[in-house]
């Protein structure tokens, strides 16, 4: 395998392996290998052998296995082909992923850059998010594989998509950020239903501004401080107002947008879901949240 150091030599090569840059690489760098650490601690306790004990893996240095969890983040290989690139069996690569995926989502949350996946009451939102003044809602689907089941492929059959997909729902703020990710649920609910099922909007302070599309049709009695784009209803179109209003409304929550796509720049979470597992699904959603989040904070 090349070497790190040559990677980071050319920009675009470190985008297009990692999705983030040297300087994000390098700020994730010691509290990774803080986190890798103190799980493995915890393996070797849990084993009852010495801290250091069996045989040396080929990810040596905590900047490999970084390396090695982003490349898969990014990039999304078949473990055939990571075990390949790699000099390790699939197996192995596999249960490394497993592993440094969940100390790259604990480094995340000490980061303080991983969403949030549901917030309790309106003291808590305050309490997280104490800057927010405008807030902007929208739906994020990922596909999945076709279900063999017939029932769970109705179930998961997203008619707008006509694919089999997740879904869940992303709040950000007026600089990208990310704020709330929830989890994943089947892709034929509506949005605004998985958004009632969190009971998101009644925990939403009514003087924070609420910015949504026309998928979240009946918010208004829910949260009043809401912008809307008005729909058209048969037999009746648009006023000229109505349409520059709209217009308005979309210019200022097109920000969300850039935001779902900065997480679908991880193909982790932008291509079919070859996983069977709906906790791997949703850390691998959070992690690209959270890896999106670092990008802002450390761009703005």
């Amino acid at each position: 395998m090349t070497s790190i150091n040559k990677i980071f030599k050319n920009k675009r090569l470190t985008q297009a392996l990692t999705g983030i840059s040297e300087k994000e690489f390098n700020a994730l760098i010691p509290v990774f290998t803080q986190s890798v650490e103190e799980d493995n601690r915890l393996r070797s306790k849990a084993k009852k052998r010495h801290f250091g004990g069996g045989a040396k893996g080929k990810l040596v240095t905590m900047e490999d296995k970084l390396f090695f969890t982003l490349v898969y983040m990014k990039t999304y290989p078949t473990f055939d082909f990571l075990g390949f690139v790699f000099d390790m069996h699939r197996s192995r690569a596999h249960r490394n992923i497993v592993k440094l995926t969940k100390s790259l989502e604990k480094t995340l949350g000490r980061k303080i850059v991983m969403p949030e996946k549901q917030i309790r009451n309106l003291d808590e939102f305050l309490e997280k998010f104490p800057e927010a003044k405008d807030i902007f809602v929208d739906g994020v689907e990922r596909p999945i594989q076709r279900p063999k089941d017939k029932k769970k492929q109705n179930k998961l059959y997203s008619g707008k998509k006509k694919r089999h997909m997740k879904k869940s729902v992303i709040v950000t703020d007026d600089k990208k950020k990310i704020l709330i990710l929830t989890k994943t649920k089947s892709g034929r609910r509506h949005d605004k239903r998985l958004a009632d099922k969190d009971r998101l909007f009644e925990r939403i302070p009514e003087e924070v501004a609420v910015w949504t599309d026309t998928g979240f049709q009946g918010i208004l009695k829910q949260h009043t401080n809401t912008l809307i784009p008005k729909k058209a209803t048969r037999g009746k179109g648009l006023t000229y107002e109505e349409k520059q209003e709209n217009i308005v409304i979309s210019s200022f929550r097109v920000v969300v947008e850039h935001a779902i796509g900065g997480i679908k720049r991880f193909k982790a979470y932008a291509d079919v879901w070859r996983g069977r597992l709906q906790e791997f699904d949703d850390k691998i959603m959070r992690i690209a949240g959270g890896l999106w989040n670092l990008h802002i904070e450390m761009t703005a």
